[in-house]
């Protein structure tokens, strides 16, 4: 079976974001860019709903989220059962895991320096969670769906705001909230979505449409789950600029 899906790649592929083979598509598979970006736009739609938006500090809070979440995490799930199949090595992804962690906790002592020294506590989170979450630390307990939301969603937004604000506000718990429904959101679908890739190998029975019998076929049940995480990812990441469009508006 080689049906392509609503984006052109082959429902055999683990995603519907990798194509081809080689080097290249590996490191493009364990970037998951369409998540990274997703995750991203929460660390910059909780920095724009602040007060005052040093451009400076959210850019080294999306270079340090980027580094953390965009690839040391993603190079841990990827090391822990190999989800997306590729042919890293376990050497290169432990290097991309534990260099790329590194450097982002460095971003984080950096902005410490500049914000506060309360900033560690959240950069020491950021690490734990990094590591817990995707190595399934504690049998389990922090690869939950819940864990996810919080995690890469939640969290991201919160911090984005308080690097800026240097506060909590009702507002900042709100755009977190709302971050990790939007996550669990994400999580849903592509458990599903994961499920039909990685581990259906066929797919039985059919509907009946107006009298008409349609057959069940896995491209047919992945279509709608994939648009519809294909088009949250984009257009929040949409979002995410036209905020940062908005607050330049007012510089």
């Amino acid at each position: 079976m080689n049906d392509r899906g609503a984006h052109g790649a082959s429902d055999s592929e683990p995603a519907f974001y990798v194509r081809g083979r080689g080097a290249g598509r590996d490191l493009l598979a364990v970037l998951h860019p369409p998540y990274t970006a997703w995750h991203l736009s929460f660390v910059v739609i909780g920095a724009a709903a602040a007060p005052v938006v040093s451009w400076r500090l959210l850019g080294l809070t999306v270079a340090a989220f980027f580094l953390a979440v965009g690839v040391a995490a993603h190079a841990l799930d990827e090391l822990h059962g190999r989800p997306l199949g590729t042919e890293l090595g376990v050497v290169t992804l432990k290097m991309l895991a534990v260099g790329t962690l590194a450097v982002a906790v460095g971003i984080g002592v950096a902005e410490a320096i500049m914000v506060g020294l309360w900033l560690l506590v959240l950069v020491a989170v950021g690490a734990f969670l990094v590591v817990g979450y995707n190595l399934e630390m504690f049998g389990g307990r922090l690869h939950t769906d819940w864990a996810f939301a919080v995690s890469w969603g939640g969290f991201p937004a919160l911090v984005g705001y308080v690097v800026q604000s240097r506060s909590v506000t009702p507002s900042a718990l709100a755009i977190a909230g709302g971050a990790t429904g939007i996550s669990i959101a994400q999580r849903a679908l592509s458990t599903q979505a994961r499920l039909l890739r990685r581990r259906v190998t066929a797919v039985t029975g059919f509907l009946v449409l107006d009298g008409k019998r349609r057959d069940l076929d896995r491209l047919f049940l992945l279509r709608p789950v994939e648009v519809a995480l294909s088009a949250l990812s984009w257009s929040i990441t949409i979002l995410a600029l036209g905020l940062v469009g908005a607050r330049l508006g007012h510089y």
